[in-house]
């Protein structure tokens, strides 16, 4: 953990989350959407990691990166959001130092992964759709495993190491002006010169944000290509909308990562900032499973074998 920065000998024990201070309604709204975004979400990935273990016919490089996909947005909305709904219920929610901290360092390495991981399950529809007859030798048992710990591994060290290695120094000023410990909004607490602090933040965001971005974008053109190659009309039409609302999604998270961490930083926060931290940090895992896997044929013929297997069984 970064050491606390001390300002007439004051040493900083916690931090006050006023987002949303003196606006109860706004408060009482925000919380019904989170507790019922977080039941979504937590249902819906749950139901893509059960049908996953339980149906073999499933058990391929799409489902398994899927599947991964599925654990990080459960355990990214968990560090948050139930936290977030505990800070609705008071005017003034306090957190400790070091559990702010741990929210923050956690939120970012996993929105950091939610990044690499899209890329690879565009790499990966790509492979699919281009080259169907060799799609299992070229993503095979290793190359996913490989691509999967990749995503996580370099995650931690573009997004946890240079925080450890350049520590933020504080002034007595704790009032966050936001519902989480977000890493944008902590940072206008520095007191400090934070130059190098910016420069790493661009950095790394750079790498991972619009990197893999760009690298979607240009698979999912390529994509598209190969889809115009398909003769059936039906089949053009399904590939083009299950495209569509993939696309959709990466860019409402792309988008709103890229305005939240590579615009330049003021000590202001706006209150489009919070709602912008509220879609990357909710919507989108909200919308992960109906989007991937619910709207999936797939899916849906797995859920209705393995519920034809469970009333067959009870009677």
């Amino acid at each position: 953990m970064p050491q606390l920065g001390e300002l007439n000998n004051t040493e900083i024990t916690e931090f006050v989350l006023i987002g949303f201070s003196g606006k109860p309604k706004t408060r009482m709204g925000l919380m019904s959407f989170l507790i019922l975004a977080y039941l979504v979400t937590i249902i819906g990935n749950g139901l893509i990691l059960f049908v996953y273990v339980a149906e073999p016919r499933l058990h391929n490089p799409m489902y398994f990166f899927l599947c991964n996909l599925s654990v990080l947005d459960v355990c990214y909305t968990t560090t948050s959001v139930p936290q977030a709904i505990a800070n609705c219920l008071v005017d003034r929610p306090v957190m400790s130092f070091n559990m702010c901290y741990l929210q923050m360092y956690t939120g970012l390495y996993l929105g950091s992964t939610e990044c690499f991981l899209l890329a690879v399950m565009a790499y990966d529809r790509y492979i699919a759709i281009s080259n169907p007859l060799r799609y299992m030798v070229i993503m095979n048992w290793k190359v996913c495993i490989a691509l999967a710990a990749i995503s996580w591994v370099g995650a931690f060290m573009l997004s946890i190491v240079p925080c450890l290695a350049n520590p933020a120094r504080f002034c007595g000023h704790n009032e966050v002006d936001q519902i989480t410990c977000e890493l944008t909004a902590l940072m206008k607490l520095i007191c400090s010169d934070n130059t190098v602090g910016q420069l790493v933040m661009y950095f790394t965001s750079s790498f991972t944000l619009l990197f893999p971005f760009s690298f979607i974008l240009f698979s999912y053109l390529r994509i598209i290509v190969a889809i115009l190659r398909i003769h059936s009309s039906g089949g053009r039409w399904k590939a083009f909308s299950t495209c569509g609302s993939h696309l959709t999604v990466v860019c409402i998270y792309y988008g709103t990562c890229i305005f939240t961490y590579l615009k330049p930083q003021s000590k202001v926060m706006e209150e489009k900032d919070k709602v912008i931290t509220v879609i990357y940090g909710t919507v989108v895992p909200l919308l992960n499973p109906l989007i991937y896997t619910l709207r999936n044929q797939e899916v849906k013929g797995a859920l209705k074998r393995l519920t034809g297997k469970k009333q067959r069984s009870q009677h």
